[in-house]
C-alpha cells in the first residue's frame, strides 16, 4: 500500500492520509469574514482527497492581516461562515485546519494583483479598503519597497495583547469546529520577525540572544496549546531558514522544534524564508532537506512543503522519512484532484477516496483500460 496513503494520528485525529492543503492567502475576503469564494475554493480540495485542508493566514487582530482582504478571527462575527466550510470540508472526509497569524510590518500592505495601491475611491466603498501603520519588535520597514512602511516597535502592553489575541483566536476556532490549529511563525510575519536578527533589534528580554528571539513565539505557543483542546492537534509553521547569511539558520530552528514540541506541538510546517535580501535556491523539492531536519534534529513530524507534486517523488519523501505529510498550495491550485490522480499514479488503484459522485470516472478508465483494468 502507498505510504502516502496510508492514514495517520495525531493525538485524537486520524487523518485519511498524508496530503495536505497549504494554507493560501484568498484576499477575498470583507472585514475578515469568509463567503462563498473561500467555500468554494477549499470545499473543491476535499472533494479531491486531501487528507487535511488548511485555512489561509487568518488575522488574530485587525492590524495582523497581510491586507484588508484576509480572512480574520478577532470577533465572534467570523465564526460562522468559518463553521460552514468546516463542515464542508468534514463531510467530505477530511479534516480542517486553519493557520492563526499576525503579519507585524508586513501588514497593510496592498492585494498583490494589484501592484500597489490602486483602489478607487468608489472601489474603497465597496470592498472595505482599510489601511493602518504595522505593529513589529522593532520599527525597521520590511523593505524599501514603498508598499512596506515603517512600523511601531511594540511595547509590553502589545506583545501581550498580541498573545492574548492568538489565544481568543484559538477559541472561536474550536468553537468553528477545527480540528487543527497553526501557529503561523513563518515567511517573514510577526513571529518569525521576533525570531529573526534580521528584523529584531530589541534590547529588552524579545531580543538578542536565541532564547530571547525565542520567548514570544514559545509564549504564543503555550497559550494557544493552554486553551486548544488537548485531543485535537497543534501545528508550527516555520521558515527553518531565512536563507540569509545573518539570519535565521536551520540549527536553529532544531533547537526551537524541541521547546515548541515540549510545549505540546504536534507538528512542524516546514517551510523558508520571507525577508528582504535572501538569496533561496527555488527548484522542486528545495525545502525538502528542512523537513528532513528538523524531523531528525527534533525527534518531530515534520510536514514537507514547496514546489512539490511529482507522484513518485512525493511517496518517496514519506518513505524515505523526509517528512511525515506533503502539503501542497500552488499545486493544489493547478490540481485540486491531486491526491485522486496520484494515488492512481503511484500504483494504489483504490477508488474509495474518490466521491461517489465521481463514480463515473471509475468507469471511463475500465473502458480506456487504464489503471490495471484489463478488460473494457
Amino acid at each position: 500500500m502507498s505510504q502516502l496513503f496510508s492514514p495517520a494520528t495525531l493525538r485524537g485525529l486520524t487523518l485519511r492520509n498524508r496530503t495536505v492543503v497549504a494554507p493560501m492567502c484568498q484576499y477575498s475576503a470583507r472585514d475578515g469574514l469568509a463567503n462563498d469564494w473561500h467555500l468554494v475554493h477549499l470545499g473543491r480540495f476535499a472533494i479531491g482527497g486531501f487528507g487535511a485542508v488548511i485555512l489561509e493566514a487568518t488575522g488574530v487582530t485587525p492590524e495582523g492581516r497581510i491586507s484588508y482582504a484576509d480572512l480574520g478571527l478577532w470577533k465572534d462575527e467570523q465564526i460562522a461562515p468559518l463553521a460552514r466550510i468546516v463542515d464542508f470540508l468534514h463531510s467530505q472526509g477530511a479534516a480542517a485546519g486553519i493557520q492563526l497569524a499576525h503579519a507585524g510590518r508586513k501588514a497593510s500592505s496592498p492585494v498583490p494583483w494589484r501592484n500597489g495601491f490602486t483602489e478607487t475611491e468608489a472601489e474603497k466603498a465597496q470592498i472595505g479598503f482599510e489601511h493602518w501603520i504595522p505593529v513589529a519588535p522593532s520599527a525597521i520597514a520590511h523593505s524599501s519597497n514603498p508598499n512596506y512602511q515603517t512600523p511601531t516597535a511594540l511595547d509590553a502592553a502589545g506583545i501581550k495583547g498580541v498573545i492574548d489575541a492568538f489565544v481568543a483566536a484559538a477559541i472561536r476556532a474550536d468553537q468553528a469546529g477545527f480540528d487543527i490549529v497553526e501557529v503561523h511563525a513563518a515567511h517573514g510575519y510577526l513571529l518569525n520577525q521576533f525570531l529573526s536578527p534580521l528584523a529584531n533589534k530589541r534590547t529588552d528580554d524579545y531580543g538578542g540572544s536565541r532564547e530571547n528571539r525565542m520567548r514570544l513565539p514559545l509564549e504564543v505557543t503555550k497559550a494557544v496549546r493552554a486553551v486548544w483542546p488537548a485531543h485535537k492537534p497543534l501545528f508550527v509553521r516555520l521558515s527553518v531558514t531565512d536563507w540569509h547569511p545573518d539570519g535565521w539558520q536551520i540549527e536553529d530552528s532544531i533547537v526551537l522544534a524541541r521547546e515548541l514540541k515540549a510545549l505540546g506541538a504536534d507538528a512542524i510546517d516546514a517551510s523558508t524564508g520571507g525577508f528582504d535580501g535572501a538569496s533561496v535556491p527555488v527548484g522542486p523539492n528545495y525545502q525538502v532537506p528542512c523537513a528532513r531536519a528538523v524531523r531528525e534534529g527534533a525527534d518531530i513530524p515534520t510536514i514537507a512543503v514547496g514546489l512539490l507534486g511529482a507522484p513518485e517523488e512525493a511517496e518517496a519523501i514519506i518513505t524515505n522519512g523526509d517528512a511525515d505529510f506533503i502539503a501542497l498550495a500552488r499545486g493544489a491550485l493547478d490540481d485540486p484532484n491531486w491526491p485522486l490522480h496520484t494515488r492512481l499514479a503511484v500504483g494504489d488503484n483504490d477508488y474509495s477516496l474518490w466521491p461517489v459522485q465521481t463514480n463515473r470516472v471509475r468507469e471511463r478508465h475500465r473502458s480506456l483500460k487504464q489503471h490495471g483494468f484489463s478488460a473494457p
